[in-house]
């Protein structure tokens, strides 16, 4: 379904910025499909950003976050990098109105042009995850709607058990009933949860290919340590055989610690050498990445990161694959 925005300029040609990118060779004119990051407005219902206490966080303090974060504010955090295309994550709106997030951003997108496509917030263990389905593909949000994300019950990677089956996870009967429902509606499904769960999401892979799974933050690996490394390497290898699952390079920073281009390295380079640039996506995860790196220099550190590969290939990971998997073509 083609997108209609009013009030904006032309929306940038995607085919003309990947051949003037080939054509100079200057990774300045690489264009960039940001495929997960945020937009809010505090006058909405968004819990964790307007009440206190505030809850127990990743990254930790993320008081500095808590403040509008909307078209105007990504451009000027951007710099000088071409994101030409944005596809926006729900932000945790108040549960007791799923939808209604994703209407204030499509007339967001309607005002201002931005964004371009959205994952929506679903609840796939309640009554009403259908009708919400319904919500999501017919106008007017449907085409704008293309994927949701309901975070599932997981634990503490101490507490985690190979058998894992609580209410809300991924085994659990009633939110599988809910997950088996979004191939109906043409829906894709982003996934957040810790890698030590990815037996989970690997079963969810294998019995339900028709759905998209698109795995967040790389599986958040959290920690740099050698032996953590080589353990969610391994679980994450358990998504590869199955290839309805993408990954997101997004969302990989360490709490405490500066996102560096040596810190990076080694989840970037494992992720594409298993899944292969063909499922792998760059993502930016602002403004909640804003506590660990601003956003121009978390563009300028994947750029840094794919030097060695050939333009095509950067051209997949920075906007190809998010293009194509988002419909943004």
């Amino acid at each position: 379904m083609p997108f209609h925005f009013m009030n904006r300029d032309p929306l940038p040609d995607l085919t003309q910025a990947r051949a003037e990118f080939l054509a100079a060779g200057d990774e300045a004119l690489l264009p960039i499909v940001d495929a997960h990051h945020h937009f809010w407005d505090l006058r909405n219902p968004h819990p964790w950003l307007t009440e206190l206490p505030r809850i127990p966080f990743r990254y930790g303090d993320y008081e500095a976050i808590c403040q509008d974060f909307l078209p105007a504010d990504y451009a000027a955090a951007c710099g000088a990098h071409r994101v030409l295309r944005h596809v926006v994550m729900e932000g945790e709106w108040t549960p007791h109105d799923p939808a209604g997030e994703a209407f204030w951003m499509k007339a967001l997108a309607d005002r201002c042009g931005k964004p371009h496509a959205m994952a929506a917030q679903i609840w796939l263990d309640r009554d009403d995850a259908e009708t919400l389905m319904q919500t999501y593909v017919l106008a007017p949000l449907g085409g704008f709607v293309r994927s949701v994300r309901h975070k599932p019950r997981c634990t503490q990677r101490a507490d985690y058990r190979p058998d894992w089956t609580e209410p809300g996870s991924m085994r659990c009967p009633r939110w599988r009933d809910g997950y088996a429902l979004l191939a109906k509606y043409g829906l894709m499904f982003e996934l957040q949860a810790p890698w030590w769960h990815m037996a989970e999401a690997a079963e969810l892979a294998r019995d339900f290919p028709e759905t998209s799974i698109i795995v967040n933050h790389a599986g958040l690996p959290a920690t740099r340590d050698p032996e953590t490394l080589a353990q969610w390497r391994t679980a994450m290898a358990r998504l590869v055989p199955y290839p309805n699952v993408v990954v997101k390079i997004s969302g990989i920073g360490v709490r405490g610690e500066a996102w560096t281009v040596e810190q990076q390295a080694p989840v970037v380079d494992a992720l594409i050498a298993d899944f292969g640039v063909e499922r792998c996506l760059f993502a930016s995860n602002h403004p909640v990445d804003a506590i660990v790196v601003t956003l121009e220099a978390l563009w300028s550190g994947f750029k840094a990161l794919t030097r060695a590969l050939v333009p095509e290939q950067r051209l997949a990971l920075f906007c190809d694959n998010a293009a194509a998997l988002y419909g943004l073509r």
